[in-house]
């Protein structure tokens, strides 16, 4: 059975991500030592410090609120314009995952990614001979919360590597014609799928969970107070963008995509007061109480 022919309904993941949280409990009287860490893996773009530009910190700090020592956490800093496998993506990232459990002393680690941090985190779990870090890191996975990830690419970045009027108009989102963007093109996503990547219909499972939080729509209105959260010019940009996706989209990433790989946790309606929904920039962001599920599920 692949992972895409799994059960997706609510009470199918709640079922399932419960009875893994038990085996967990049950075990921490073996584990007396253990330590439960988070990191925050950010998306496409060099990031200097994506705890203030990427995150934000009430979305970091609420989260960090769930560990039962609050400085057991880890905001990554990477540059995601380049291939997933280049030493300053998937290389930076398991420098850092590497410091950060040996530091800490970490034997239990939920990885929170958005958007290409996800193809970033299964370049690391499909490939552990890749490099010497890889094993330990995925030793310590208890999984990997995967926010919008881009596992099966977009048309949008087709759209920016072929030059049209929306390259400037993504630019914010995507950066100009990346090696990153490049590799997020729809065919060249199916191309690492079914030849490096796990996790998605017919490939491995991953090693570690990877569940994916999916995105449906963007609703913006100056009107509406919600429209601002994240960034109201933003989410304005991303309702322009659906016009290229289909009708199941954030903006930036159509719902096929995000739930491409590993298994969906929760579609952002089911779990949002009022059905609001998530653009591709609410879900890196405090927004309708995503911060507080991500917090419980530590």
């Amino acid at each position: 059975m692949t992972d895409q022919s799994l059960p997706r309904a609510p009470i199918w993941e709640g079922l399932v991500r419960r009875f893994l949280t038990a085996l967990l409990l049950l075990s921490a009287p073996l584990l007396a030592s253990a330590a439960t860490g988070v990191a925050f893996v950010h998306g496409t773009g060099k990031q200097t410090d994506a705890y203030n530009d990427y995150w934000q910190s009430k979305m970091v700090n609420t989260v960090r609120d769930g560990l039962s020592n609050r400085a057991n956490y880890v905001v990554i800093n990477c540059d995601f314009e380049q291939y997933m496998w280049d030493s300053r993506a998937s290389g930076c990232l398991a420098g850092q995952l590497s410091s950060f459990i040996s530091s800490k002393n970490i034997t239990d680690l939920v990885v929170i990614t958005h958007s290409n941090g996800g193809n970033v985190m299964r370049w690391i779990m499909s490939n552990p001979t890749w490099d010497s870090r890889y094993p330990n890191i995925i030793s310590k996975i208890r999984w990997v919360n995967a926010l919008a990830p881009s596992s099966a690419g977009t048309p949008l970045a087709d759209a920016v590597i072929a030059g049209n009027v929306f390259e400037s108009a993504l630019g914010w989102l995507l950066g100009y014609k990346s090696d990153a963007v490049r590799m997020q093109q729809v065919s060249w996503m199916a191309y690492y799928n079914g030849s490096y990547l796990y996790g998605t219909s017919g490939r491995p499972s991953l090693p570690k969970g990877f569940w994916s939080v999916v995105g449906t729509d963007v609703e913006t209105a100056v009107w509406d107070g919600d429209s601002y959260c994240g960034g109201y010019s933003l989410n304005v940009g991303l309702e322009v963008t659906q016009a290229w996706l289909n009708s199941c989209s954030d903006g930036f990433l159509e719902c096929s995509s995000q739930s491409a790989a590993g298994r969906v946790w929760f579609n952002d309606k089911s779990r949002r007061p009022g059905g609001e929904p998530l653009s591709h920039n609410q879900s890196r962001r405090a927004c309708f109480g995503l911060q507080n599920i991500l917090r419980d599920d530590l």
